[in-house]
């Protein structure tokens, strides 16, 4: 099974680390040759703008070189010298041909994120049909036909190549006028960095999962709780998430506590720049080149048109905010006035941010905003069903605990074997005595079924893909040491903006909004459905679908013209960036006059999500977790034939 390990790890080993060591002793030697807080490579012109090639012949050289992200010398990876990548731009229907050498002491891939192409070309090694990586000092040309437009990226899938900086963006022309006009065009590439050899990482995150988490609640926070919500609640909250053993705030496995955030390749201090004329139309293409960083993008005093998502175009939605998942893109048009406007993504865990400038001026700059509080996950992102409150029942959670098969039911990952209803107990926490003519939980406002201020429905939410009936079934495999939480009553929540931005007073995009320009590509109702779990051991830091890692995993094999469904429930209390290479996505928001279109698709904590796939595409492809960390286990191999 050695060449599995290989699609993303490579050997985890020396090439890697062996680098960072020698990034440790080539730092006394910048310092001499004047590196300041730049990249050894980086030219005046380049600190504002990331190097674009156009055409249809592409020559790209893989190699390492000095970085300073942070004052600290490190080794990165880099394309033609730059990190990121260079823009790559391309015209539809064009067929490219790109001749990739590798300078690396290890092999190398590219992955063209998005791209509809054959199998053969897809660059993932020991997947892509015939494709086993581009091996040191060698050049692998990649030739197809571009079949689409808009915006997307390219990076590593061999080892973490991808962490220390093999990414960069895709511009595809296309053959048809746009939908829209503007007067500017910029790439925002957003990503992020670690000084750490991210072996180091990983290593830390299987010792222990939390331990780049510093935001975890204080006694500050206690003495909020306990003034807002009284003695008796608040003890019954927090005994409750110990029994679990699970925290509230476990929103992101690595942090801006090791990261620095990028936008463009600068670091927040600095910041990127764009130029604008007033009364011009500014098209700002925002793509995610994380590692493993959500984050949620804003410019304050300016209403952002969202027009495209993941290269497609959309029918136009005014926001003020959006949430976008590692691999995700975004193209918004923005109308910006005569003066300065901060460019503001901060992490979902708001322990950093990204930071930009639009203005008509470089000398002009604009307030940088304060982060977010720090958000809290709740029963809902832990998969408990909110919805049909019994409030004769004496309900925890929103849990009916009426009729359940307590011998066997678990809940959120909670045990609940052997508990002492008599007093009616809930992960252990004694409910005798408490005050039920008020029936409150995590701040719940019965009255209007409110989660952390956001209205909860009443019942289950029709959908159009509840096969099943609201039926969640699990496979034996989800239980066992590899599987340590489970989502009892997960719900179709899109239109839920997500943990940290719900009810934060702006308009927030969410999936819901999401319909096609053109209408639905392929109307066709699914012949099939395939519901795969989200499963994960937090505390052994171990990522599977349906309880399988993908090392014991066989592969998902489909027919070519099938029109499938595939129904995501998420077993755990992370958000999941689920990527299908070679095949279109088309998710299911209730309209199906209007699906929109997209290669990755964030699957929320504690909840299901589904989407339809027109199986086109002969030969091998990966299907994962687009968080890099998690990327070795919730994986699997697609084989269509």
């Amino acid at each position: 099974m050695r060449y599995r390990k290989n699609v993303f790890s490579g050997d985890l080993a020396s090439p890697s680390r062996r680098r960072f060591v020698q990034g440790l002793a080539m730092g006394s030697m910048a310092a001499s040759l004047g590196v300041g807080s730049r990249a050894l490579w980086a030219s005046a012109d380049q600190q504002q703008k990331i190097p674009t090639l156009k055409g249809r012949d592409f020559d790209l050289a893989i190699g390492e070189q000095v970085v300073n992200f942070t004052g600290t010398p490190r080794i990165g990876t880099t394309v033609n010298g730059s990190l990121p990548a260079p823009i790559l731009r391309w015209k539809e229907g064009d067929t490219v041909t790109l001749r990739v050498k590798n300078n690396l002491p290890e092999t190398s891939s590219i992955h063209w994120h998005g791209i509809i192409l054959p199998s053969s070309q897809d660059g993932v090694p020991n997947i892509s049909d015939g494709f086993h990586g581009i091996a040191p000092g060698t050049t692998h040309t990649y030739q197809f036909k571009v079949v689409q437009s808009g915006t997307y990226w390219y990076h590593s899938h061999s080892g973490f190549q991808e962490q220390t900086g093999l990414y960069g963006p895709i511009i595809i022309d296309p053959k048809e006028p746009e939908p829209f006009t503007y007067d500017r065009d910029y790439v925002v590439m957003l990503s992020d960095w670690t000084d750490e050899d991210p072996t180091v990482v990983y290593a830390k995150l299987k010792k222990l999962s939390h331990y780049y988490n510093f935001n975890e609640r204080t006694h500050k926070d206690l003495m909020k709780d306990l003034k807002e919500k009284g003695l008796a609640r608040t003890w019954s909250e927090r005994k409750m998430w110990m029994q679990m053993r699970m925290s509230q705030r476990d929103l992101a496995d690595v942090t801006g506590y090791t990261y620095t955030y990028l936008m463009n390749g600068q670091t927040p201090a600095d910041g990127w720049t764009g130029l604008f004329r007033k009364g011009e139309k500014v098209r700002l293409r925002f793509i995610n080149g994380s590692a493993m960083s959500f984050f949620d993008v804003r410019i304050p005093g300016l209403k952002m048109t969202v027009v495209a998502a993941d290269g497609q175009y959309v029918q136009p939605v005014s926001v003020d905010e959006f949430r976008i998942g590692v691999a995700e893109t975004y193209d918004v048009i923005v109308e910006p006035d005569d003066g300065a406007y901060t460019i503001f993504a901060q992490s979902i865990d708001r322990s950093g941010y990204a930071r930009g400038t639009l203005t008509p001026d470089p000398a002009m700059t604009a307030e940088v905003p304060a982060m977010d509080p720090v958000p809290n996950l709740t029963h809902m992102d832990m998969g408990m069903d909110m919805s049909g409150m019994g409030h004769g029942m004496h309900n925890m959670g929103g849990m009916d605990m009426k009729g359940i098969d307590h011998s066997q039911h678990r809940m959120g990952g909670m045990d609940m074997k052997g508990m002492d209803h008599s007093q009616h107990q809930m992960a252990g926490m004694d409910m005798k005595g408490m005050d039920h003519s008020q029936h409150q939980m995590a701040g719940m406002d019965h009255g209007q079924h409110q989660m952390n201020g956001m209205k909860m429905p009443m019942g289950k939410p029709a959908h159009p893909s509840d096969f099943t009936g609201g039926k969640v079934t699990h496979a034996p495999t989800e239980y066992g040491p590899q599987v340590d939480m489970r989502a009892d009553a997960p719900q179709y929540r899109l239109d839920d903006p997500g943990v940290g931005l719900r009810n934060n007073g702006r308009r927030v995009l969410t999936y819901a909004d999401l319909k096609h320009l053109h209408g639905t590509n392929d109307p066709r109702e699914p012949d099939r459905e395939i519901q795969l779990h989200l499963t994960g051991n937090m505390s052994r830091y171990m990522w599977s679908v349906n309880g399988v890692k993908f090392n014991d995993a066989e592969p998902l094999r489909w027919k070519m013209g099938e029109r499938l469904r595939i129904t995501f429930v998420n077993d755990t209390m992370m958000n999941h960036p689920m990527h299908l290479h070679g095949m279109w996505s088309d998710l299911e928001t209730g309209d199906n006059d209007f699906i929109p279109r997209k290669h990755t698709v964030i699957v929320q904590p504690g909840s299901r999500i589904s989407y339809r796939v027109t199986v086109d595409a002969e030969g091998g492809w990966a299907y994962h977790c687009h968080l890099l960390y998690h990327m070795l286990g919730m994986f699997r191999e697609v084989q269509v034939s």
